[in-house]
């Protein structure tokens, strides 16, 4: 079991208004993969004006005055297994088609100051430590990070390959990582389907540790769908008979997701929209199919088969196809500022209001987009400072309270 909580080390004081915006840093589970790569050379990018900030939700009206942190704000380090440069890895992507052309070369530096803030990853085979030691082994790499980088507060977000469920009490990785950002007094985002926080013996964890987390499982396309088109059949009052998928993938996810357990645990988020919106679950299947070719493109099928007025049958097909990290790096950025500005405006546990994001929102929470989308907008106000009179704000804190009770998102105990 995890030793208790510390959260000494976080620093989390609001700067003085006349100083520079808080600096805040992002740390990535598998932060030399696709995804994470993407994440800071979009950064980067939108931050210089090279390339507009598309995709991100937190760059819209709907969060304006919320007190995100800036896009230049963001610093960036991380955890992985693998030693491939940052550099390197970005001019791969590029010639992928995933990142634009000449895009490395003008976020070289950012890319390389990202890198040297990347530390060693596990457990690798042979690693001796026990989980409470791995915990601290991965709470004190974030907690250096924090200190030598000078940041206000860091959040954590995994980003790393789906790993197959838990069989037994053992801690999987992701939960190691989970609980070492709350360990380090950091908020958490399960960007995966991977077990993270979920995981039994760290309720208590999660619990007392004053935090915010959000997860699981970032919603990026074929299930971005399934949460606008199961509610639309529903509306309209049309019977699903039967609803079938096929994903075809490459890369690190594709190769990841041949794992069958692996792509049991990516499979039943995609089903639970269609449960949670339909108010059954119909037949058919998804299947996820390893295709190395395809890169860190994807393809997603569905088939539909559903029934209309005086039993007509009929059929919805939909193809999807599109780039996983370009789709998953502009949800990524929005969460950390988000989980900033929570952690910052002392919100804390599962941020109900975050199932926008993911197919599978930890606590209670809507599967229908539209429904979810005005929760986010819901959160969005409760993030904006409540206007007082000029004699109620302490000059010791330029940030007023945020609208609405700063307790638990979902009401319960913190």
């Amino acid at each position: 079991m995890p030793a208790p909580v510390s959260t000494a080390v976080s620093v989390s004081a609001p700067v003085s208004a006349s100083d520079s915006p808080p600096r805040v840093g992002v740390w990535l589970i598998g932060a030399r993969g696709s995804v994470a790569t993407t994440v800071v050379a979009g950064c980067a990018a939108v931050t210089a004006g090279l390339h507009a900030p598309t995709g991100m939700v937190t760059e819209t009206p709907l969060f304006a005055d919320a007190h995100l942190p800036p896009l230049s704000s963001l610093v960036f380090g991380g955890h992985d297994t693998v030693d491939c440069p940052l550099p390197k890895r970005a001019e791969a992507l590029a010639a992928g088609g995933v990142l634009p052309h000449g895009l490395p070369a003008a976020v070289g530096a950012e890319l390389a100051a990202a890198d040297r803030e990347i530390r060693p990853g596990g457990p690798l085979p042979g690693d001796t430590r026990t989980p409470d030691e791995l915990i601290s082994s991965y709470a004190a790499d974030i907690q250096d990070f924090v200190r030598r980088r000078g940041l206000d507060r860091a959040v954590v977000v995994n980003v790393a390959s789906t790993e197959p469920a838990p069989t037994g009490t053992d801690l999987p990785p992701s939960s190691l990582y989970a609980a070492a950002a709350l360990r380090a007094g950091c908020p958490y985002v399960n960007f995966t389907p991977s077990t993270g926080l979920q995981h039994p013996s760290l309720a208590g964890l999660a619990a007392s540790s004053a935090l915010p987390y959000a997860g699981r499982d970032g919603k990026t396309g074929q299930t971005l769908l399934r949460s606008v088109l199961g509610p639309m059949f529903a509306q309209r009052a049309l019977t699903v008979r039967a609803w079938s998928g096929t994903n075809l993938l490459g890369g690190g996810d594709g190769a990841a997701l041949a794992d069958p357990a692996a792509a049991a645990a990516k499979n039943a988020g995609k089903e639970r929209v269609l449960t949670d919106s339909l108010g059954a679950t119909p037949e058919g299947e998804t299947h996820i199919d390893d295709v190395p070719a395809l890169g860190d493109w994807k393809t997603a099928w569905d088939h539909i088969a559903f029934d209309g007025f005086l039993g007509t049958r009929m059929v919805l097909q939909t193809t999807w196809q599109g780039c996983d990290s370009a789709l998953a790096a502009p949800l990524v950025l929005d969460l950390a500022r988000l989980l900033s500005r929570a952690h910052e405006a002392g919100l804390s546990g599962p941020l109900t209001e975050l199932g926008f994001y993911f197919k599978d929102p930890t606590g209670e929470a809507p599967a229908a987009l539209g429904e979810q989308y005005a929760a986010l907008a819901g959160f969005a106000e409760r993030l904006r400072p409540r206007p007082q009179p000029p004699h109620a704000v302490d000059a010791g804190d330029p940030w007023p309270s945020v609208a609405g009770d700063p307790g638990p998102s979902d009401g319960s105990p913190a």
